[in-house]
């Protein structure tokens, strides 16, 4: 297998510190506050981004308002068509899982709203509520599952296009009694886009697959799903994963234009309380 190669561990930084936590993907940001950030230090922050894939902050008390100020740094906040956002903020999702609760949400390798026509840039998730044990989240590098494919694979999925598909929420989220569902109503749900996609800021190739595609452009769902189950099982292979363990205030922040994420649903009877808010993207992927 050909080794993936990552610039991002010796890319130096003045304003904050950063430290990786595995050799693909992700690295803990310290030495700033993210309700107070200067310019210096956000451009800083968002270098680490595009150099980590995904970057962790500890002990972030963030009120809602300083939480919306910081993520509109990065671009027009979206809404999910699936759920209600908070009454007082509906910009902000209220990921909950109660003790009763038997769904989880994001228990599946995915990148977020894949089935829009334009997929967001952004997730940030901050933590409220955590378990004592468990509720870790899984990121894997798309850029890495890219870079060790054959040379024959990369022939044979340039060019192609997969179909990705959003979830229905009364099969889908009829379980979570905690959260409001929305009806998408018009918005589209469903879209092709490439399966090999090129980061628009770095100008990496990155494989574009997840939890909610179901067939390549003209293969039916029979033909598509052997490739597709590869190609998951080819990214989030070990190697190319890091593991980020919660505390009250942990605040993530992940690129869906080359990540995958899962949330590890291992902490039965107890309850986990997260504010998500998810950044539109600027372009369709190509």
């Amino acid at each position: 297998m050909q080794q993936a190669t990552s610039k991002s561990i010796n890319t130096p930084f003045e304003t904050i510190e950063v430290h990786p936590i595995s050799g693909s993907v992700g690295a803990i940001v310290n030495g700033v506050d993210l309700s107070k950030l200067t310019d210096a230090e956000f451009d800083e922050i968002a270098q680490a981004l595009l150099a980590h894939q995904v970057i962790f902050f500890r002990d972030q008390e963030l009120e809602l308002d300083a939480y919306l100020d910081f993520a509109k740094r990065w671009g027009k906040i979206a809404l999910y068509p699936y759920m209600k956002g908070l009454v007082s903020h509906p910009e902000i999702l209220q990921i909950v899982k109660n003790p009763t609760d038997t769904y989880a949400f994001g228990n599946a390798w995915h990148t977020d709203s894949s089935f829009l026509p334009i997929p967001p840039k952004l997730t940030m998730l901050h933590a409220l509520e955590v378990p004592d044990t468990g509720g870790d989240t899984l990121f894997a590098s798309l850029y890495h599952a890219y870079d060790t494919l054959s040379d024959g694979m990369r022939e044979l999925l340039d060019g192609l296009r997969v179909l990705n598909i959003g979830d229905q929420p009364l099969q889908r989220f009829s379980e979570v009694e905690s959260m409001s569902q929305r009806d998408p109503g018009e918005e589209k749900v469903r879209a092709h886009h490439p399966v090999i996609r090129t980061h628009p800021e770095t100008g990496r190739k990155a494989l574009y697959i997840g939890h909610h595609t179901v067939e390549f452009e003209g293969m039916t769902s029979d033909e598509s799903a052997p490739l597709i189950k590869f190609l998951i099982e080819h990214a989030t292979q070990p190697e190319f994963t890091g593991r980020f363990s919660w505390e009250p205030n942990s605040m993530a922040i992940w690129d869906n234009r080359c990540v995958l994420h899962y949330a590890i649903d291992d902490y039965f009877g107890q309850q986990r309380r997260m504010n998500r808010i998810i950044i539109e993207g600027d372009e369709t992927p190509f």
